[in-house]
């Protein structure tokens, strides 16, 4: 076991915290892009009505519960140990891995299973998540920091995009593999983490804030859980955004959001410190993470609809081969943020952080516009390079903003900062699907019913049964073209086309039928999808300029921090682990 002070440490808390946060997030994509497997598994159809609910607690659950759960988690780091809560995450994980292997159940019993323990298992991801970035701080001088934070969290958003090939190819072998992967990975994780990580930061005595923690994870769920339920049908429209209790959790869950603000100002221990957001750079940079994430979210889906709904199948790709060679074909964007992501964190220690997140997401935003120009059928050499830009950009952006948010806040709020981050992450992408998919289905709501009734008729599929399926809403289109189904076999059933002649019938559920239908009205929709993250990503680059606090002297700024994490701390004593005399802040490159 290394000494804290030892040379090498740092670079142990590192490996370890960047091996905690990939697992965490390739356990997120690799389920989703597992779903048609682990739903035949367990013999479950997720496109049938009653069964619509499970497909999104499925696709949803583990990115709530942790976008919920990361500041409390954090916040109990600052209290109890940032280390001690980081290794309970492992074990959580890691157990309930096991249990989600086992799933006894078939049907509606078997969806229950895996839906309850993937919300276990969310809470140990949560707290892999919201300690590993205050643990890099707190081991790595500031010199360093940005680098060493580039690495932990590019090594995050890179692993949401190898759990979509890593889930296609385990789930092509057995669904349960893809939990049982977890295991070795959780169980090395664990015990390297349990001997090898210590508590350097700052601690200190503070009760838990049960209100803050209560109304704060009461009113996040539900606008979450509306938004997750808004992209439903509801009576006779094509999203669900007019449900009572769509509209109840929007307004009633603000309402409450806005009552745990009202605590959080009047509690001695507040879970979720609001002075914080004092310092214009804390706040801006928070801004621009959330509005990367929904921007990088909304993409990430759209992509995998637009390959497997479009492109792949055109390109001779069977519906059920979809899910694997979508997540083969996205690769150049995660090389981009493997290659940007330590290199922008290297630079930004030298020459500033500011430049590098703002232009990070200018990037991002050329990419956008470039995929504007892309055609439903398009040339994959074109696709690479620009979805190869877009990693770049987000890898550019991501450490930086990292940086920056972590050294703008006093040493003993590290661990509640670092649980603001990735809130404000995951939050963002539960946000992006609510309003990505909302914005395709209604430019889809307004071109494909016509084509589809269209094309249908003219394959000799009844009038009325045609106009019932254009009818239907665009979501569930979408769903299936996203779970690998052939989405005309599932929109006509196998009654209506055993009734047709033998050649209409397979050139409706063939490969160029459905995606030549949809090309042009699913691009209509693309170009609103586009045109709003690049609106997105302009804007997080403006609030990543927004600086700090300008300071008179250099030596204010330890002062001011001081006065702050009093404050903040209500003048309860700190407890000092193995590194006290460690500043506040960090007077860094990050804030040129």
């Amino acid at each position: 076991m290394l000494a804290v002070d030892h040379p090498r440490y740092k670079w142990v808390a590192l490996s370890n915290t960047t091996l905690g946060n990939l697992l965490a997030t390739i356990n997120s994509s690799i389920v989703l892009i597992s779903l048609p497997a682990i739903f035949k598994g367990i013999n479950i159809n997720p496109l049938a009505p009653g069964n619509v609910s499970y497909l999104l607690w499925m696709l949803m659950g583990y990115m709530l519960v942790t976008a919920v759960l990361v500041v409390t988690l954090g916040r109990l780091g600052d209290m109890y140990g940032r280390v001690k809560i980081y290794n309970a995450g492992f074990a959580i994980f890691t157990v309930t891995s096991v249990i989600l292997a086992v799933d006894p159940f078939t049907g509606s019993g078997g969806a229950i299973w895996l839906i309850g323990w993937r919300v276990a298992q969310a809470v140990g991801g949560a707290m892999l998540m919201a300690n590993s970035a205050a643990i890099i701080t707190d081991a790595f001088p500031p010199e360093q920091r940005g680098m060493a934070l580039g690495v932990n969290i590019v090594s995050a958003l890179a692993g949401s995009f190898i759990g979509l090939v890593a889930g296609g190819i385990l789930a092509e072998w057995d669904w349960r593999s893809v939990f049982w992967v977890n295991i070795p990975l959780g169980v090395i994780g664990a015990v390297w983490a349990y001997r090898s990580l210590h508590d350097t930061g700052v601690r200190r005595k503070a009760t838990i804030d049960w209100w803050g923690n209560t109304t704060f994870a009461a009113g996040l769920t539900a606008v979450l859980v509306a938004i997750t339920y808004g992209i439903q049908p509801y009576g006779g429209h094509t999203q669900g955004w007019t449900n009572p209790w769509v509209l109840t959790g929007l307004i009633g869950g603000a309402a409450v959001l806005v009552v745990f603000g009202v605590i959080e100002t009047r509690v001695a221990e507040p879970m979720f410190p609001l002075k914080l957001f004092r310092d214009p750079a804390f706040t801006g940079g928070n801004l621009a993470n959330l509005l990367a994430s929904v921007a990088r979210g909304g993409l990430q889906f759209m992509l995998i609809i637009w390959l497997q709904g479009i492109w792949l199948p055109l390109h001779g790709y069977d519906y059920e081969q979809t899910p694997l060679w979508a997540g083969i074909y996205l690769v150049p964007l995660t090389i981009g943020f493997l290659l940007a992501g330590p290199l922008s964190g290297f630079l930004s220690d030298r020459f500033g952080a500011r430049l590098f997140a703002a232009g990070g997401l200018l990037v991002m935003a050329v990419s956008f516009a470039g995929l504007l120009l892309v055609p439903g059928d398009f040339s994959y050499p074109w696709f690479a390079v620009l979805i190869f830009i877009n990693g770049l950009g987000g890898g550019l952006f991501s450490a930086p903003n990292t940086s920056l948010l972590m050294s703008s806040v006093p040493a003993n709020m590290r661990g509640a900062a670092s649980g603001m981050r990735a809130t404000f992450m995951n939050a963002g992408q539960v946000l992006s699907i609510g309003v990505f998919f909302s914005l395709m289905v209604a430019g889809l709501a307004d071109s494909l019913p016509a084509s589809l009734h269209a094309g249908l008729t003219a394959q000799g599929v009844p009038a009325d049964v045609a106009a019932r399926a254009a009818e239907l809403p665009p979501v569930g289109t979408l769903f299936a073209a996203f779970l690998g189904y052939n989405p005309i076999a599932e929109l006509l059933g196998p009654q209506t086309l055993n009734a047709l002649p033998a050649g209409n019938a397979a050139n409706l559920t063939g490969l160029e039928f459905f995606p030549r239908l949809i090309a042009n009205p699913f691009h209509d929709g693309l170009v609103i999808v586009f045109w709003m993250a690049i609106g997105m990503a302009v804007l997080g680059a403006l609030a990543s300029l927004i600086r700090t606090r300008k300071l008179a002297e250099p030596t204010d700024l330890v002062a001011d921090e001081a006065e702050l994490s009093a404050e903040l701390s209500d003048s309860q004593p700190l407890l000092p682990a193995a590194r006290v005399a460690e500043p506040l802040t960090d007077p860094a490159p990050q804030d040129r």
